[in-house]
């Protein structure tokens, strides 16, 4: 099954960085994620220099998933220009499109 996971609530960090990256790292989440979207504070997640970025593009670099932070939220916050590498940045239209181009989705889910 091929998963997409929208981030926007404050709580999805702990889980993001408590289940579903170890998860993924091991090769145990048990679904293809194919994409990850950032609303509000949790694009800081995609910051250059951080822990959590830094293993986030490394999931990347592995299996090419599509990391995006919300544009306007990147933006409000001054970081779009420190994202990782393998960030982009993007509204849901730009979503659509890339999620298409991996191939689709069964299934989204937003925490």
């Amino acid at each position: 099954m091929k998963v997409a996971y929208v981030f926007a609530t404050t709580n999805c960090q702990k889980i993001l960085s408590k289940m579903i990256v170890p998860q993924l790292e091991q090769d145990g989440h048990g679904a293809e994620v194919v994409g990850m979207f950032f609303f509000m504070d949790n694009t800081f997640m995609l910051l250059k220099g951080t822990e959590m970025g830094e293993r986030l593009q490394a999931l990347h670099e592995k299996t090419g998933m599509l990391l995006m932070a919300c544009d306007q939220c990147a933006d409000e916050r001054g970081i779009t220009r420190d994202l990782i590498p393998g960030a982009h940045v993007g509204c849901f239209p730009s979503l659509y499109v890339a999620l298409k181009n991996a191939g689709g989705v069964d299934q989204v889910i937003t925490l």
